[in-house]
């Protein structure tokens, strides 16, 4: 019997050899997905699939890894992201979900909707780091995938940008952070506003640096997050104005998928079982880290 030959992928083929690799083979509809806000002490985990065009339609000038992009040329890419790809999905996952579930559990299962939520089903999937177990199509977990391959850049950068106008406006309702600067990650002014003010209802109160500072560290991971008041539910998804047209405007006990007219989907994962708790280690880990 005849075995096929090999696909060889050169490291310097360019952020579009991957997926043109696996369309020759026959996989036309090449998903990515990747994540923002892992390692972020407050606002919500976002994530994000695309399938990108075969050819030069798919060619994305500026494309990278959102990380490495500016502001500005991440609005830019988005746009054209938007435009162009033949579908999209992008997750909010909130804050108290991230305490309730785990890290970890909340960024698999957010990538894994956000690929379910697709208009065109995926005939292979790239993911950024690690695999997203339950799907029913095979795929590859790429390190620095959001560097190597174009639709898990294309990805990364709807999550980031997504993520970034929300905690924009997160500013305006919690003041005094500068979730608008650091958009909720850790540095030296917001661990600062963080003793000075407490941690108030979009922070992770599974973190440790949160818990520290809310007087309950001596409580378990997923028992940190007060009751009550300050433990209320976000406002609906839609009244942010990160999530453009077609978002979904779901409260937690509706389903999500409501589709927008250029083919991309935007929802609030909830509802979910919920699963063992996660070690505290892998709430803290920042992204990029060594868990």
């Amino acid at each position: 019997m005849l075995t096929p030959p090999r696909t060889v992928v050169r490291r310097d083929g360019g952020l579009y050899a991957l997926e043109r690799a696996l369309q020759r083979r026959g996989f036309r509809h090449v998903a990515g997905a990747d994540e923002a806000g892992r390692g972020a002490c407050a606002g919500p985990l976002v994530a994000a699939a695309a399938i990108l065009p075969e050819g030069r339609r798919g060619e994305i000038d500026e494309l990278a890894d959102s990380k490495l992009l500016t502001p500005a040329a991440r609005e830019r890419v988005y746009d054209e992201v938007v435009a162009r790809a033949l579908a999209y999905a992008v997750v909010v996952i909130p804050a108290e979900e991230v305490d309730a579930r785990g890290l970890h559990v909340c960024n698999l299962a957010a990538m894994r909707r956000a690929l379910a939520s697709l208009t065109i089903r995926p005939e292979y999937v790239l993911t950024d780091g690690f695999g997203v177990d339950g799907l029913d199509v095979p795929g590859l977990a790429v390190w620095k995938g959001d560097r190597v391959a174009a639709c898990v850049a294309a990805a990364s950068v709807l999550a980031k940008v997504t993520r970034d106008r929300m905690m924009v406006e997160l500013d305006g309702r919690f003041p005094g952070y500068g979730f608008a600067e650091h958009k909720g990650y850790i540095t030296a002014e917001h661990s600062a506003a963080l003793r000075a003010l407490g941690p108030c209802r979009e922070h992770r109160f599974s973190y440790v640096n949160v818990a520290a500072v809310s007087g309950r560290d001596g409580r378990p991971p997923r028992a940190r997050r007060p009751v009550g008041a300050d433990a209320a539910s976000p406002e609906p998804a839609a009244g942010l104005p990160g999530l453009g047209p077609g978002a979904f405007a779901g409260r937690p006990d509706e389903p999500m998928g409501h589709c927008g007219a250029s083919g991309g989907t935007v929802g609030v994962a909830l509802g979910e079982q919920p699963r063992p708790p996660a070690s505290v280690g892998e709430d803290v880990v920042m992204e990029g880290g060594v868990r």
